[in-house]
């Protein structure tokens, strides 16, 4: 009985035991330093950004509240609402290297998600993506990555360039 027991558990680590011992698969020649999902040969984009950390969020409700030109509450973590769970404004950031890492898949997927998606000129290089219900803009910068997302404002939905107008006057007010 108590043999019996124990073989799932042998077969299953007889199983993984030879993954486990391998590694992961042969880099074929990449450095390993570059992590996973980034080339080695990058550009020389990643060894030209700053080493510096995060930053805060670079907004209090009072100025959301003034660049999007409705009462926002701070609902923590950079996250700001209307208090009556519709519209949303969201920054996240990042390092300038996690930025740069993500960007050309976070702008493959806005142009899959989004209306219309354009190069913007703010920091190194930088995005603004909208459609009739929200929009999207991403920017790095030597001070930090931020991805801006706005959703579900009535009023900024109403006029054909109110989402790409208050992305804009966003992207302004950030510390870049």
């Amino acid at each position: 009985m108590t043999v019996r027991r124990l073989i799932a558990p042998l077969w299953c680590s007889l199983l993984l035991l030879p993954l486990v011992a391998c590694g992961p698969d042969d880099t074929g020649g990449a450095d390993p330093a570059a992590g996973a999902g980034v080339e080695a040969d990058a550009g020389g984009d990643l060894a030209d950004l700053p080493d510096v950390p995060r930053p805060a969020c670079p907004f209090t409700a009072a100025k959301v509240t003034e660049l999007v030109g409705q009462p926002m509450k701070d609902q923590g973590n950079c996250l700001f609402g209307d208090g009556k769970g519709v519209a949303m404004l969201t920054i996240t950031t990042a390092s300038p290297v996690a930025g740069e890492t993500t960007y050309d898949y976070q702008r493959q997927q806005a142009t899959a998600s989004y209306r219309e998606v354009q190069d913007v000129d703010k920091g190194r290089k930088a995005y603004l993506a909208v459609k009739d219900i929200g929009g999207e803009a991403v920017v790095v910068s030597d001070t930090g990555s931020y991805t801006v997302t706005l959703s579900s404002f009535e009023r900024l939905g109403a006029s054909t360039d109110g989402y790409e107008r208050t992305l804009r006057q966003l992207l302004d007010a950030l510390p870049l």
